[in-house]
């Protein structure tokens, strides 16, 4: 455990935290995990699909339509995180099952799962900060596994796996990342940089050697990999995704 943890807090990149993740989950007993996190959650929506940090071992006959044909937007263990904070046994869902308290969307995305074997697992959902983050990880026991079965390792390992993640994930939410465009160069990063500071376009020039027309072009490339319209939109949007004012190794 202790080795684990120390791997995870002193990863430099996010590929750094997860490699430890799934091998250490399938030795608990969870072959697949999905993680998502979002920072621009609103009452309705995750915000765009295009935003999220996805991390997962699932298949991509499993993932794609679940995530990028957006069945898990209507996931009942989506649901619940978007809800709660903790960990929650899929009994949970069984249980909402039999009361007839499903939507016709979420008994779509039950049987959707049961076609792929993810039908015993838990779900931990992360506390936040932010109204607008949240952050999730499901973990699927293998195909044929009871629900039953897996309750029972989660009463031997459950407080060690949410502890794992909990870590896990406070270090990824602090990691570069940028799921749905490029990464910044070194010298788009340092115009946004210098223009989160204050400074203009001519100030830029000077102090990174620069022509102003260069600089511009700089920060429209920047525009452009962050998929935003102004630079202020980029300044914020790199902020939050970590892409500005980076340590170097």
């Amino acid at each position: 455990m202790l080795d684990d943890l120390e791997a995870i807090v002193s990863a430099r990149n996010i590929e750094e935290v997860w490699s430890h993740l799934p091998p250490r989950m399938a030795d608990y007993g969870f072959d697949r995990v999905i993680y998502g996190f979002t920072r621009y959650r609103m009452a309705r929506s995750f915000g765009n699909p295009h935003d999220l940090l996805i991390l997962s071992n699932h298949e991509s006959g499993y993932i794609d339509p679940f995530i990028k044909g957006g069945l898990y937007f209507d996931a009942p263990m989506v649901h619940w995180a978007a809800n709660h904070v903790g960990s929650c046994s899929w009994h949970w869902m069984r249980e909402r099952a039999e009361a007839g308290a499903m939507t016709p969307e979420e008994l779509r995305v039950m049987e959707f799962n049961r076609k792929h074997g993810v039908t015993a697992g838990y779900t931990i959902s992360f506390m936040e900060l932010s109204s607008r983050a949240k952050g999730a990880v499901g973990l699927s026991a293998p195909s044929g596994v009871s629900q039953d079965d897996v309750d029972e390792i989660w009463a031997q390992h459950g407080r060690k796996i949410e502890l794992l993640w909990n870590v896990a994930h406070l270090k990824l939410v602090n990691l570069p990342y940028n799921p749905g465009g490029r990464a910044l160069t070194p010298r788009q990063r340092e115009a946004l940089e210098w223009v989160s500071d204050g400074k203009t376009t001519a100030d830029i020039a000077t102090i990174m050697g620069l022509t102003s027309a260069t600089v511009e072009k700089h920060l429209r490339l920047a525009r452009e990999a962050l998929e935003v319209e102004t630079t202020t939109q980029a300044v914020l949007k790199a902020a939050v995704q970590n892409q500005i004012f980076l340590v170097e190794p």
